[in-house]
């Protein structure tokens, strides 16, 4: 996902995006949350251009756009990354979300600053807590977020 398909979407610019990107974009791009992110990804990019390559990134399946994921951010001080991910709606129960997980937990593996990969999940979101189930995280807290209201928290080691 690039800078330039992120404000495209913002602008509700569709047909932009999907020529940057070379893929068609579902719905869920253009979602309220989606906004949110894109905005909130372009505001850190702003910050810290470093980051990019742990940002948002498409998922596809045989050439076809089913969600985003990525990280929210580079590992923290104590080798800590966050995921997140979104399956677009046409696609979910359909096991990509837990091959996004899986995905990203090879990528976390693969960089030596990772120690800890945390999953934040409302504790209403059932969908995503089982597709974490299996992955070896424990649950290790809550917390309150402004965007998401009350999250639990899992961690699990990145190896």
């Amino acid at each position: 996902m690039t800078g330039s398909a992120m404000s495209a979407l913002l602008a509700d610019d569709r047909p932009a995006a999907q020529t940057e990107l070379g893929f068609p974009l579902g719905d869920e791009f253009l979602s309220d949350r989606a906004k949110w992110l894109w905005q909130y990804r372009l505001d850190q990019l702003a910050r810290d251009p470093d980051t990019f390559g742990w940002l948002v990134k498409l998922v596809v399946a045989d050439g076809v756009v089913v969600g985003y994921a990525g990280f929210h951010g580079p590992p923290d001080e104590a080798g800590m990354v966050e995921i997140g991910y979104t399956v677009d709606p046409p696609y979910r129960r359909q096991g990509f979300a837990k091959a996004i997980v899986a995905a990203l937990l090879e990528r976390a593996a693969a960089e030596p600053a990772v120690r800890t990969v945390r999953a934040t999940i409302s504790p209403d979101n059932q969908a995503s807590l089982a597709t974490i189930s299996g992955f070896g995280f424990a649950e290790n807290g809550e917390q309150w977020d402004e965007e998401d209201g009350l999250e639990l928290i899992f961690d699990r080691p990145s190896r």
